[in-house]
């Protein structure tokens, strides 16, 4: 049986429901290339909200414009969590200490540390002692390295993978080094989670483990999790709600049932059975 958290997971403030990211007419090219063109999308809190569409579509693009790898030329990014915050200029860093943390398509994880020091680096954000503390390992500073420490085994606890914390990276399967992708986003207390395709190159039995972690993360601690995924099968059993992009462009919005009717997106990328 989990234990309970030492810390709180989610940092979000609202209450579910209540609106927690509003995308406004955000377009993004690279020289004739179009990006993204004119996408507005509302998040609300505590929902899993799905971004699909075929290859070249935009939705990656998406996502690296909300956590600040990407800057667009038109638009703005509204997050809200203790406070509304205009997001569309910000640093990556400036914008996870606000609340957002993100899982990437290809596993950005330092391979030759272990399980827990890569969770330990998703803390580091919020890690407020100064450099001298925190290299003397003292006063504050050892107070605030337990703490997180007794944070990071909450989440090994959380994702099933205490029997590998102390392995390097890239001693893992490929289906358990995703997993740690993911503790290492959640270690940086996400009120929201962009995950770009978390599942991609897994088995069946890995996704299905996958899919049960990402519905406990939301579920249980209330993180508002925006998840890219190319199976279906996935995205319709796990989703609240559905957005879908085609050439840069949102083509359609809404529930599972609502998509996967919806003749646009058939035709565009669901196709007919």
């Amino acid at each position: 049986m989990r234990r309970g958290f030492t810390h709180q997971l989610n940092s979000s403030a609202l209450d579910p429901g209540q609106r927690q990211l509003r995308i406004e007419g955000l377009g993004l090219h690279f020289g004739e290339l179009v990006a993204l063109d004119d996408v507005s999308l509302e998040i609300r809190q505590g929902e899993i909200m799905a971004i699909i569409g075929p290859n070249g579509a935009g939705k990656t693009s998406l996502l690296n414009c909300i956590s600040g790898l990407y800057r667009p030329q038109k638009g703005r990014i509204l997050f809200t969590n203790r406070g509304e915050h205009d997001t569309t200029r910000l640093s990556p860093d400036r914008i996870a200490r606000l609340g957002i943390a993100r899982s990437f398509q290809n596993i950005e994880l330092f391979r030759h540390m272990s399980v827990l020091d890569n969770l330990l680096s998703g803390c580091s954000i919020h890690m407020k002692a100064g450099l001298l503390s925190c290299m003397l390992y003292w006063g504050k500073a050892e107070r605030e390295q337990l703490a997180f420490r007794r944070f990071v085994e909450d989440i090994v606890d959380l994702l099933e993978i205490a029997a590998v914390r102390k392995q390097t990276v890239e001693s893992l399967a490929y289906g358990l080094q995703k997993r740690v992708e993911l503790g290492r986003a959640l270690a940086m207390k996400p009120a929201l989670l962009l995950l770009d395709e978390p599942m991609a190159g897994m088995n069946s039995e890995e996704k299905e483990d996958m899919a049960r972690f990402i519905l406990d993360v939301n579920e249980e601690h209330g993180i508002t999790i925006v998840l890219i995924e190319h199976d279906m099968g996935v995205i319709m059993d796990i989703s609240d709600r559905i957005a879908v992009l085609n050439f840069g462009s949102k083509i359609a919005e809404g529930s599972p049932d609502e998509i996967r009717a919806d003749q646009a997106v058939i035709h565009a990328y669901l196709g007919d059975e």
